[in-house]
C-alpha cells in the first residue's frame, strides 16, 4: 500500500499513546507494522536524506496533535496524551484530520499564523480559482514549516536548566553579531549567580568594547509572566551597573504593565518574550540546521532579450 499521509496517521499515532508515555521512534515501528509497509516503503528517504518519508509523516502527525492540546511532549523524543487526548479517544472518532482538529481553540491559533487569521478548514472550501499558485504554496508551506519549528525551539528551551537557557541566549546574541573579546568565551559573558546583582550576562555591544548590554534572562513556563515588579528590579541593578540599557529575554511574555513601566523608565530595555525569541533563534540558526536548501527558477527573460 502507499505511505499513508500524516492526517491519515493522525488518528493511529493518538491510539500509540492510550498506555502511557510513548517514544516516538518506537510509534514509527508500530503503525510501520501496523499499515503493513514493505520494507522498500519504510526505507524511502526524504530528499534531504536524513529521515524516512513515513518517519517523517508520524512526526508531522504527533506535532498536530501537539498543537491541538491532544498530546504533550514529555521527554527528548517522547509524548504521552493528555486528558484532552483521551476524551477524544473515547468519542471513538472515525478519523482525525485538520478539520477534526479545528474544533481546538489552540490549533485554530496554530493554523491562523500561518493562513493571515483565515478560518482555518477555509482551505477545504476553497474553489479551484481561489487555490493559491504554486510559488505561493511553496512559500506558505516555507513559513509554516518555520513556525513549527520556533514552537518546538520553544519547548525544548523551556525544559531546560536556568543555566542553559542563560548560555543559550549569549550564544544567540553572539550570532546575532554583538560581542566583541567575549565572543571568543560564552563563559566570560555569564555572570549570572550568587552576588550577580541581579544581572545574568553582560555582553559587548561592539567589538572594540565601547558599550555593552546588560542582560536579564528568565526561563519561566508559559503562562508565567513577567510582571512590572521584575523589570524595576532589573532597572535597579542597571543602575547599580551604572548602565544605559538593558535586554531582557524571557521564554513566557510580559505583562502589559511589565510594557508600560518598561517605556517609561529612564534607561532603554528592550523585552523579548517567548516567541520573538524562538523566531530570533531560527533565524540566525541557533539550536537548529538547514536540512534542506529549494530553489525557485523563473524564466530570464532578458536572457531571450
Amino acid at each position: 500500500m502507499p505511505i499513508p499521509d500524516f492526517q491519515t496517521l493522525m488518528l493511529p499515532v493518538l491510539k500509540s499513546a492510550i498506555q502511557g508515555e510513548r517514544r516516538i521512534s518506537d510509534v514509527v515501528e508500530q503503525l510501520a507494522e501496523d499499515f503493513s509497509l514493505t520494507q522498500l516503503e519504510r526505507d524511502q528517504l526524504l530528499p534531504s536524506g536524513r529521515q524516512t518519508q513515513f518517519a517523517n509523516r508520524v512526526n508531522w502527525a504527533k506535532s498536530y496533535l501537539n498543537k491541538a492540546g491532544l498530546v504533550v511532549n514529555t521527554q527528548r523524543g517522547h509524548f504521552s496524551l493528555t486528558e484532552r487526548g483521551r476524551k477524544v479517544l473515547a468519542q471513538s472518532p472515525e478519523k482525525i484530520d485538520r478539520k477534526f482538529l479545528a474544533q481546538f481553540n489552540e490549533f485554530q491559533d496554530f493554523v491562523s499564523i500561518h493562513h493571515h487569521h483565515e478560518d482555518p478548514t477555509q482551505e477545504e472550501r476553497q474553489e479551484p480559482t481561489q487555490e493559491l499558485a504554486p510559488d505561493e504554496l511553496m512559500r506558505q508551506a516555507y513559513h509554516e514549516l518555520e513556525s513549527t519549528l520556533a514552537e518546538e525551539l520553544l519547548q525544548r528551551v523551556r525544559s531546560g536548566s536556568p543555566a542553559f537557557f542563560e548560555a543559550l541566549v549569549i550564544r544567540l546574541l553572539l550570532a546575532m553579531g554583538y560581542g566583541g573579546q567575549s565572543a571568543e568565551d560564552v563563559e566570560k559573558a555569564l555572570v549570572g549567580g550568587i552576588g550577580d546583582g541581579g544581572i545574568d550576562g553582560i555582553i559587548d555591544q561592539d567589538p572594540l568594547g565601547l558599550d555593552r548590554i546588560y542582560i536579564q534572562a528568565k526561563r519561566y513556563g508559559e503562562g508565567n509572566t513577567v510582571g512590572a515588579g521584575a523589570i524595576r528590579d532589573f532597572f535597579g541593578s542597571l543602575d547599580r551597573f551604572k548602565a544605559s540599557k538593558g535586554l531582557f529575554i524571557t521564554t513566557s511574555d510580559f505583562t502589559q504593565q511589565a510594557r508600560e513601566t518598561a517605556e517609561m523608565l529612564s534607561k532603554r530595555i528592550v523585552l523579548i518574550n517567548g516567541k520573538q525569541l524562538s523566531r530570533l533563534m531560527v533565524r540566525h540558526g541557533v539550536g537548529c540546521r538547514v536540512e534542506e536548501t529549494l530553489e525557485i527558477r523563473r524564466l530570464d527573460e532578458e536572457f531571450f532579450g
